[in-house]
């Protein structure tokens, strides 16, 4: 591992896919002229097209990972290639099954509109790795069990060839950055670097558990049945192991006794399989006995959010990652990810997901340690959500600024091995040293002199409302650029006083 330079001048961002992409341009523009950029991603979606992925071929979710990379091209209005290979990579395959299959045989067979203005080079490159993907899905395929490629991510199938091919994450992360054009000093970062799934689990407030990202943040069109989840508290962990004993509890498939390890419970006479039984008779990618809920196709969803529709029963508490059995384990992060930390002047938390998109990334061993140990002098910047989505909710008792802060709090000092505690107010500002937030109606309230306790400064800036009917706000670029450079010193004389206000109206 690198040790870090004396002045560290990099810049880490925690991010999901699709909401912090609208900020791209501001921390590419940020972060010219400072060192590296590196953009940390979550690799636990289970969601969408990657769901069909996972089931049929294991592996990673890397929807976002391809999500930020394609919103890394550089624009170029006299370069039309790059505009062909950003449409490549963003399409998806039609909503009907059969002719989402034709489409793709006219993709990989060279037929597609979508080479248009793409050079033969990197056409025939780009053709191999999906060509070698597309005799997978034949050898895989099995009576029971064949890929769907309804609304399928072409950039997701491409980075799938890519990496069973080279047997390798980043190799394939650092192909489509090549073949993108992306600038060297920009690193998209997965949080974990493995070849294999990994699924997180939501504890709520009241008891009830969520396995599978797809469960915690997107309600279900067709909703399919689930592990039963209600009375079981989020299992403890014992920090020195990565793995639960034996003895704990995990998550329920049937409405057994607490406390009693699946393996040993009686079965229930009947004549019918229950759903594990049956998924087991499936051919996948999936492990003998893993939970129902991580093995299915979550192809269609919703990711709107009305107050009050899609709500949670109860606040979010904890996140947790699963193996395929429900049990709690404990991955290490991407050393890269480390150092780039290491690295960094500035450490931000982008809009988005907070238990989805930003938590799954800091709770894994050796993130909370690194973040701590960044001297003071580091900025820790929360971009607070200018919105309430499911995570934040529910819509009856919302997140303030306050319970995100806390959140990442927690979540940090669970990487470190501390269990079964919210950080004390003293020991927020470890890992969150500004806030910056717009205001308006339907976005999370900040507490100034809760803020001003924890030693935490804060930064408003003005925003664009929301579309007619919806609530929020959002982020101004300019402001926002504006906000975060005065935080990083290049504007040190600007703003004065504990509580800062950006006043660059949009």
């Amino acid at each position: 591992m690198e040790l870090p330079s004396s002045h560290p001048r990099g810049i880490a961002i925690f991010s999901g896919g699709s909401a912090a992409n609208a900020l791209v341009n501001v921390f590419n523009q940020v972060a010219e002229g400072q060192g590296p950029l590196s953009y940390v991603i979550p690799i636990s979606d289970n969601g969408g097209s990657t769901s069909e992925i996972i089931r049929f071929f294991g592996g990673p979710g890397i929807g976002d990972l391809r999500s930020r990379l394609v919103r890394l091209i550089p624009d170029d209005v006299n370069d039309p290639e790059r505009h062909a290979i950003r449409a490549f990579f963003n399409h998806r395959l039609l909503s009907n099954a059969q002719d989402a299959k034709l489409e793709w045989l006219d993709i990989v067979e060279a037929r597609h509109e979508l080479w248009q203005d793409i050079s033969s080079p990197k056409r025939e490159l780009i053709r191999s790795f999906l060509n070698l993907l597309n005799l997978e899905l034949v050898k895989r395929a099995r009576p029971n069990s064949v890929f769907s490629f309804q609304n399928a991510s072409v950039g997701n199938l491409f980075l799938t060839g890519a990496r069973l091919f080279c047997g390798s994450l980043e190799s394939s992360i650092y192909l489509l950055s090549s073949i993108c054009c992306i600038p060297s000093n920009i690193s998209v970062l997965p949080s974990i670097n493995t070849n294999f799934t990994h699924h997180i689990c939501a504890g709520l407030a009241n008891g009830d558990t969520l396995p599978g990202q797809n469960s915690i943040s997107h309600p279900s069109v067709d909703p399919a049945p689930t592990a039963t989840t209600s009375a079981i508290p989020s299992p403890s962990i014992d920090p020195r192991s990565q793995w639960l004993t034996p003895t704990l509890p995990v998550i329920r498939l049937d409405p057994q006794p607490l406390n009693i390890p699946l393996t040993h419970r009686p079965s229930t006479p009947s004549n019918e399989p229950d759903e594990t039984e049956t998924a087991d008779t499936i051919e996948d990618a999936n492990l003998p006995g893993s939970l129902p809920t991580l093995r299915k196709q979550y192809i269609t969803f919703s990711k709107t959010h009305e107050p009050g529709d899609s709500d949670l029963p109860a606040r979010i508490e904890r996140i947790w990652y699963i193996n395929p059995y429900g049990q709690e384990i404990r991955p290490a992060a991407n050393t890269k990810i480390i150092e780039a930390i290491a690295n960094a002047e500035c450490i931000v938390y982008s809009i988005g997901s907070l238990y989805t998109s930003i938590i799954p990334s800091l709770i894994l061993r050796g993130v909370g340690d690194a973040i701590a140990r960044r001297a003071i002098t580091a900025r820790k910047v929360l971009i607070l959500n200018g919105t309430i989505d499911r995570e934040s909710g529910p819509s009856t008792t919302p997140f303030t600024a306050m319970d995100f802060i806390n959140a990442i709090a927690r979540a940090c000092l669970e990487s470190s091995g501390v269990y079964g505690r919210h950080a004390e107010v003293t020991e927020l500002r470890r890992y969150v040293t500004q806030l910056i937030y717009v205001e308006g109606e339907g976005t999370p309230k900040v507490d100034k002199e809760a803020l001003a306790k924890a030693g935490i400064e804060g930064v408003r800036v003005y925003g664009r409302k929301a579309k007619a009917g919806e609530k929020g706000s959002y982020f101004d670029e300019g402001a926002l650029k504006q906000a975060l450079q005065a935080l990083m010193g290049k504007r040190d004389g600007r703003y004065s006083g504990h509580m800062r206000r950006n006043t660059l109206l949009s």
